[in-house]
C-alpha cells in the first residue's frame, strides 16, 4: 500500500530540489520531516509540507500507520519554464529561463 502527494508549478528549479529529495529517500517519514525542518534549503518548506500531506493522505485515506512510513519514492520533473527578458548593453536582450517543478512523494509502510 503507498500514499502519494503530488506538488505541481512549484516556482523553483527541480535541479534544487532533487539536491534536498535526495536527502530524504529511504527515510522514515518521521526522520524525514526532522531533515527537512533543519536543512537550510529554499525548498525544504515546500516539501516539508508535502510530506505532512502526503502522511495525512497515508492516515486518513490508506488506514496506514503514521508512526511506521517510510518515503519510499520521491521526484522533481520539470514544469513549464517561465521566459523572461533582461535588458543589456547595446540594445540586446538577454533570456532569462525561470524553472517550475512538479514534486512527487510516495509514502509505505515499512516491513
Amino acid at each position: 500500500m503507498e500514499a502519494k502527494a503530488t506538488a505541481k508549478y512549484i516556482r523553483i528549479s527541480p535541479r534544487k530540489v532533487q539536491v534536498v529529495l535526495d536527502l530524504i529517500r529511504n527515510q522514515p517519514a518521521d526522520k524525514a520531516l526532522a531533515i527537512l525542518q533543519h536543512t537550510p534549503k529554499a525548498a525544504c518548506e515546500v516539501l516539508e509540507k508535502l510530506l505532512k500531506s502526503a502522511i495525512a493522505n497515508a492516515e486518513n485515506n490508506h488506514d496506514m500507520d503514521g508512526a511506521n512510513l517510510v518515503v519510499a519514492k520521491c521526484y522533481a520533473t520539470a514544469g513549464p519554464t517561465l521566459k523572461r527578458m533582461r535588458p543589456r548593453a547595446q540594445g540586446r536582450a538577454f533570456r532569462i529561463l525561470k524553472r517550475t517543478s512538479h514534486i512527487t512523494l510516495v509514502l509505505a509502510e515499512a516491513e
